[in-house]
């Protein structure tokens, strides 16, 4: 039953970060390059990974197809879009976000 409800809430986690509301949000407070970040974040997590692991499970060796749901699950937010943000904020020498100025 606690694996039912963990699944549940990832999926509803995972659903949230593709609502339209969510990236308003995200556009109003944060601008458009966190957006754009988001956005290439969801389609590498969502589609890249599971067509890659995919790809190695029927190349390689069939323990990677367990890889393209588990890529459906976890989520990698937490750590990627910080990471890419920096990087940007760092590329184009911005220091404050739209809500701080």
């Amino acid at each position: 039953m606690k694996l039912f409800l963990w699944f549940k809430h990832r999926i509803k986690h995972k659903l949230s970060h593709l609502s339209l509301s969510y990236f308003k949000d995200i556009l109003k407070k944060h601008g458009l390059a966190l957006l754009i970040i988001i956005i290439a974040w969801e389609i590498i997590e969502d589609i890249l990974f599971p067509a890659a692991f995919i790809f190695l499970g029927k190349t390689v060796h069939p323990v990677f197809l367990v890889g393209a749901p588990a890529s459906w699950i976890l989520c990698f937010h937490w750590l990627a879009v910080p990471l890419m943000w920096s990087a940007w904020i760092r590329l184009t020498g911005q220091k404050k976000s739209n809500e701080e100025k």
